[in-house]
């Protein structure tokens, strides 16, 4: 009130707020944001594929010969070697009596490729049944007249196209990432290796197969997929049950579709228990939290917990999110061994000397909670022997990542890693 005692309206103030352009403020700001990840990408796998053909990853790497091990009432033999295992699935076919099921993630149309599609065929002109499922998105490069099979062969191309990628829906986006083959219900194969001649011998990958009552595990899981997913022109597979239950070794089957992710679980309840050691080789390594805290968790009980990996894999991007857990990882005393001059592939795991899996899936967001995955959980003391074996040749061709050296890295790579982290959901 004024110093006279007179009163004196306030007159409000009319703001008007031109809406239309704070929008455009909010659009403009979020498309930076997003912007500078997506750019941020696509300089690093510019800049990566100038050191690939500058530094090409082809060096030699040990690998071991096939080596095979009983578990219950079937021979489990495991393969380190591409060359070593593409023999003997081709001998498989062109063995078979009854049935083949082939189902592959990739499927090179070159001379290995050439191979097993000769083998299918023939296996199939002489009367099995054959069946097989490839992954249509993975396989554009290759030559659509490459899958033009025999009539007698069916063909199942998983859909090119998802229509959940484009909102992140992800029982409508998922990939068939699984890589099986099983002859006449008692032979089967599962593991990372993909069909061509570069997985051969240029990768180190591991596969493992199963001959006797556990390829049930396999045969199961092909028939299930093939059912779930055929067309109105494949025949309907017969889903016999199991005669022999074999509670050491069992598939765990991921199913995006169905929100079906068990490969997680085994994964996060073979880390919790573990008491001893802990060794893990992964292509492409990118824990969630619950995985990452689990490791740490184990760690920190006096677990020998060990994580191998490429120190440049085939995908930069992932290699530069995977270096983002690397600091915490090592704080927490997890060791990583950085495998040199060549493409580790493997997705293997052993834990105290007893429980171990091999399979498809990689400790990333696209394989645990993304793809259609397969990976065999196995409680055998011989099988983990062998895989530790594995393990520890593959850490003569490794070095060993110490905190000290990762704290030393250049500034310039940690604004990177903090760049990329917006596209770690894309992987």
């Amino acid at each position: 009130m004024p110093a006279d005692g007179t009163s004196k309206s306030i007159v409000p103030i009319d703001v008007q707020v031109d809406w239309r352009r704070v929008s455009k403020i909010v659009t403009r700001t979020a498309a930076l944001a997003a912007a500078i990840p997506v750019a941020a990408g696509a300089a690093v796998m510019a800049l990566d594929k100038i050191r690939g053909q500058r530094y090409p990853l082809d060096a030699t790497f040990p690998t071991a010969p096939p080596a095979t091990t009983p578990i219950d009432d079937t021979q489990a033999t495991v393969y380190t070697y591409g060359a070593d295992l593409f023999e003997a699935m081709l001998e498989a076919i062109e063995q078979a009596k009854h049935t083949v099921f082939l189902e592959t993630y990739i499927w090179k149309g070159d001379e290995t490729g050439e191979r097993f599609k000769e083998a299918i065929s023939d296996a199939a002109r002489r009367g099995v049944q054959v069946y097989v499922i490839f992954d249509g998105f993975a396989n554009l490069v290759v030559p659509p007249s490459f899958f033009v099979m025999p009539p007698q062969v069916h063909v199942l191309r998983f859909p090119v196209l998802r229509p959940g990628i484009l909102t992140l829906n992800v029982r409508h986006s998922g990939r068939d990432h699984r890589k099986i083959l099983v002859v006449d219900d008692e032979t089967a194969f599962v593991g990372g290796y993909n069909i061509g001649a570069l997985y051969a011998t240029q990768w180190r990958d591991t596969h493992l197969r199963l001959q006797g009552p556990a390829a049930w595990e396999l045969r199961n899981a092909f028939v299930d997929f093939w059912n779930r997913w055929r067309g109105s022109k494949h025949p309907v597979l017969r889903d016999q049950g199991a005669e022999h239950w074999q509670p050491a070794l069992r598939a765990a089957r991921n199913a995006p579709s169905e929100l079906v992710f068990p490969i997680r679980g085994i994964y996060l309840d073979a880390i919790d228990r573990a008491t001893s050691h802990i060794y893990i080789t992964q292509a492409y390594f990118i824990p969630d939290r619950d995985i990452l805290d689990a490791l740490l968790a184990a760690a920190q009980r006096g677990v020998d917990v060990r994580v191998l990996v490429p120190e440049r894999s085939n995908h930069a991007l992932a290699d530069w999110l995977a270096r983002g857990r690397y600091t915490k990882l090592l704080r927490g005393g997890v060791r990583i061994m950085l495998y040199q001059g060549a493409m580790v592939h493997a997705k293997t795991a052993t834990i105290d000397g007893r429980w171990s899996t091999v399979g498809t899936a990689n400790i990333d967001r696209l394989s645990l909670t993304g793809n259609y995955e397969i990976n065999l959980e196995i409680v055998d003391e011989g099988l983990a022997d062998q895989l530790e074996d594995v393990f520890r040749m593959d850490e003569s061709n490794a070095r060993e990542l110490t905190y000290e050296q990762w704290a030393g890295r250049s500034p310039l790579n940690k604004v990177a890693e903090r760049l990329l982290e917006p596209l770690e959901p894309l992987l």
